[in-house]
């Protein structure tokens, strides 16, 4: 992978963007470097705040891993309006990277984690009733800012209002959520979707287990470890999966990736937790030929810009 900015080759040349704190990409991302020089496609990692990068010398933009953006969003959302060769595109970064997308995904059928809203500014107390909920600001990346509390303790109560001060105080804005206890034992599942030639198609899934362990005490780290194994799509999921991107905006059809993330709920039905559009984690190193189908993705994308 080369830093320069002028292919020596005539090759078509993609950006994987990142931050400063992956310079060198996620070791994820990585596994598509070679299936992609396999297809005569020069690749570079390129930080997405580099003043020094020149944005209109790539053929394909593609966003990867600038998960630093979260506290500067409207300065990650303008830089995206600049690109003209962002996948997944502008539009799309504005209305995916702010999780009130999830009401109108809500208010199109889509089954969702019930979710509530506090403004900055608007008070807010823990609802009277027990039980446990998540606290988590509506723009986040990598499960930061993001705490878990048992409202039966009122520890947990007092550390659950500070929380919400904290991200107001910041000019967030605070989901609440009930905590969904089939994470605990069955995990998350994340559906991945890969720009083929008639559009986003299945690629595979994974199981994440669970993260949330407690309260948010502060900053840890660009990102939270997470529990990564193989799984297989039930067709219930993929169900849900389908009638989320078929309630996207503007439809799908210019998307390169799309990651659906469910747990099941109370009665134990698969509901949406977020629609990742914007940089999630793709997991391509956990499922045969996901590397391979991604590079293929970008291709598909580049004879379309051709």
């Amino acid at each position: 992978m080369t830093n320069h900015h002028q292919s020596t080759r005539g090759e078509p040349r993609v950006a994987l963007v990142t931050c400063t704190e992956l310079v060198a990409l996620d070791p994820d991302d990585r596994l598509v470097l070679d299936p992609l020089a396999a297809r005569g496609i020069a690749v570079e990692a390129a930080v997405w705040d580099d003043p020094d990068v020149d944005w209109t010398s790539y053929d394909l933009v593609v966003l990867r891993s600038p998960w630093d953006y979260a506290l500067r969003r409207d300065e990650f959302v303008a830089w995206a309006a600049t690109v003209p060769t962002l996948v997944n595109p502008a539009d799309v970064v504005r209305w995916n990277t702010d999780k009130r997308y999830l009401a109108e995904l809500s208010a199109a059928g889509v089954p969702t984690v019930p979710t509530s809203w506090v403004e900055p500014g608007e008070t807010w107390s823990p609802p009277a009733e027990t039980g446990e909920y998540v606290l988590k600001p509506s723009v986040s990346a990598g499960s930061q800012d993001t705490g878990r509390y048992d409202l039966a303790d009122p520890e947990h109560r007092d550390l659950a209002a500070a929380h919400v001060r904290r991200l107001s105080g910041a000019g967030r804005t605070t989901m609440v959520q009930p905590y969904l206890s089939a994470v605990d034992s069955e995990g998350e599942t994340a559906l991945l979707f890969l720009a083929g030639p008639d559009g986003l198609t299945y690629s595979h899934a994974i199981r994440k287990g669970p993260m949330l362990t407690g309260p948010d005490l502060g900053p840890d780290g660009l990102y939270k470890a997470e529990e990564i194994t193989s799984r297989t799509a039930l067709p219930e999921q993929l169900a849900v999966a389908e009638k989320t991107l078929a309630a996207v905006p503007g439809g799908t059809r210019h998307l390169l990736y799309a990651r659906v993330d469910l747990i099941p709920g109370p009665d134990g039905d698969p509901v949406l937790v977020e629609l990742e559009l914007t940089e999630p984690s793709l997991f391509i190193g956990y499922a045969d030929g996901a590397p391979d189908r991604l590079a293929t993705a970008i291709a598909t994308h580049l004879a379309l810009r051709a």
